[in-house]
């Protein structure tokens, strides 16, 4: 797929998503979250690699809880530019904000597999990735609001779109004692089988200030925006959640790779 064609899907799902919006009979929930996260990449050889993730999502910025998630995959190097990832994750959402997603008010816990491709290129001095995602889903649902627990899990798929562009703020890389900013926009749609009451589900928009410290931690940190639509109506109503704050993300990379080159004599 060439550059042309990428810039244009881009531009194509972000004008989806605000068409989305764009509906008279709904409902608004806004809430100030905070997004903590740690990622760290292993690489294992020239083509294999691991990389796990977790992030502390909390609602009035840090106070309460909104999300917890970790997720950990295996990579593989296609080619310099391109990769492919498979995994799984695990979530738990609570009941945050003043309409939670749970219709009972209840946190519930999901468990996702993923497969994902990643496409990078430069421009100048600016660098875009293009990371495409699929994910099967069994999201716990209760059936009585008297329940402890989730007593179902039901299936669904959801495709995921991110677009990331980043550009240092002095030379023409991010090496070493570099700082750098990050623009992302990701959007995520549902598909398949046991979709509720949208395709919609959710658009994050970031705006962030990194450093790179050396290759292996960079620190990123800024603004996060997520318009989130519920798969369920009230009185009738579509519900739109729009949760704005900060994110900081740390981020560590290892070569384990180096160790297994040596020569055993």
């Amino acid at each position: 797929m060439c550059k042309k064609n990428l810039l244009v899907l881009s531009v194509v799902l972000l004008m989806f998503t605000f068409n989305g919006f764009a509906q008279n009979t709904r409902i608004s929930d806004h809430n100030e979250v905070g997004w903590y996260g740690f990622s760290g990449t292993f690489k294992l050889s020239e083509k294999w690699g691991m990389v796990s993730e977790y992030q502390w999502r909390r609602n009035h910025i840090i106070t309460d809880w909104q999300q917890s998630l970790s997720r950990i995959s295996g990579s593989y190097q296609i080619q310099p530019r391109l990769q492919f990832r498979v995994g799984y994750a695990w979530a738990k959402t609570f009941a945050y904000g003043d309409l939670p997603i749970n219709r009972y008010g209840k946190s519930y816990n999901e468990h996702r597999a993923f497969e994902m491709v990643t496409l990078t290129d430069k421009l100048g001095i600016v660098s875009l990735s293009h990371r495409f995602m699929l994910e099967q889903r069994w999201i716990g649902r209760y059936t009585s609001g008297d329940l402890d627990k989730e007593d179902q899990f039901p299936f669904r798929n959801r495709f995921r779109y991110m677009f990331r562009l980043q550009m240092p703020l002095k030379g023409q890389w991010v090496v070493d004692k570099t700082p750098y900013l990050v623009f992302f926009n990701e959007l995520m749609v549902n598909f398949g089988k046991n979709v509720p009451e949208n395709v919609f589900d959710q658009n994050r928009l970031g705006l962030l200030f990194g450093y790179r410290v050396n290759s292996n931690f960079s620190l990123e940190a800024g603004y996060i925006s997520q318009i989130l639509q519920f798969g369920r109506e009230i009185d009738g109503n579509n519900v739109f959640q729009y949760n704005n704050g900060v994110m900081v993300n740390t981020l560590f990379s290892f070569d384990l790779s180096k160790k297994s080159d040596k020569v055993v004599e």
